[in-house]
């Protein structure tokens, strides 16, 4: 059980390190995204016995979501820049796949509920505007270090923090995607890999980062929790929204970079890591079946 969830962890750390599916789809794909969001709603608002219970698997789930985030921040860094199109083709092959896959799974709730695909509009226009009104696209990205820090700057942060966990939690755009949306995405993995390297030029962005991610946890879980239990239809028309605006998103996300470059064409598209990305989803989901059919939860 330590190492399957540590398993679970680990590859919703590797989605949500980068810009695609949130760790949210994985946990959904893997079939453990309802005790995902109940584990957090009882850390805050359960009773002894609950909170203890959620606090046994969020360990065993954090554990491996730490190694998993910290490979991939080491790793991903270093690459990310230099073979900007060929991750983006990676993304866009996660959502394309893990979207039938949602349906697939969300079917009972979504089929006859045909006059709710307006919130699934609402979700890509949502994403399209906040990417295509982004105020650093084609700029010079943002520097995050203490000595360009300023009042402004924290508050950016500090709310796209907010907002990106949001998306991670939810089974949708991924919180990654928000942060390269907002420009934050090579600037913060660069901050935390320099903290990782002992670099403590970049602790006060990291904290003002953590501390919004924490916020974030504390104001949507109920709120997730409540649209799911009481709205789902609609709020997973709306998560697939998300996730097919995503894909604009990813396409122009190489204009976010620190040092701009061209959104992304068919000339730059690589259908290799397409379908590799595509591939790793349909694994995940095949890992799912695996452990229902074990009578893993």
């Amino acid at each position: 059980m330590y190492i399957i969830n540590f398993i679970r962890g680990f590859c919703m750390a590797l989605a949500d390190s980068v810009p695609g599916v949130s760790g949210g789809t994985i946990a959904f794909v893997l079939g453990f995204y309802d005790k995902f969001i109940n584990s957090l709603n009882n850390l805050v608002t359960g009773n002894k016995e609950e909170r203890l219970e959620a606090i046994k698997f969020l360990i065993k789930l954090g554990i491996g979501w730490i190694v998993g985030f910290i490979l991939s921040v080491l790793f991903i860094t270093s690459v990310f820049n230099n073979h900007i199109y060929a991750i983006s083709s990676l993304f866009i092959g996660f959502i394309v796949v893990a979207i039938p896959i949602i349906w697939k799974e969300e079917k009972e709730c979504l089929v006859g509920n045909y006059k709710n695909i307006i919130f699934m509009i609402i979700g890509i226009i949502v994403v399209f505007c906040i990417t295509y009104f982004n105020p650093v696209k084609g700029g010079e990205g943002v520097n995050v270090s203490a000595s360009h820090l300023n009042i402004g700057l924290g508050i950016y942060i500090f709310i796209s923090a907010m907002i990106a966990i949001s998306a991670m939690v939810l089974p949708g755009i991924s919180g990654s995607t928000i942060l390269l949306i907002f420009g934050l995405y090579a600037p913060i993995l660069g901050a935390i890999k320099g903290v990782l390297k002992m670099n403590f030029e970049y602790i006060p962005a990291v904290f003002i980062f953590g501390i919004g991610i924490l916020t974030g946890i504390a104001v949507t879980i109920k709120g997730v929790k409540y649209l799911l239990a009481n709205y789902r239809s609609a709020t997973t028309y709306c998560i697939l929204g998300l996730m097919v605006g995503s894909i604009y998103a990813v396409i122009m996300g190489p204009t976010s970079l620190e040092i701009p470059k061209e959104a992304m064409t068919l000339s730059t598209f690589s259908p290799l890591f397409f379908i590799i990305g595509g591939a790793l989803i349909i694994i995940l989901e095949r890992l799912k079946v695996h452990f229902e059919k074990r009578n893993i939860k």
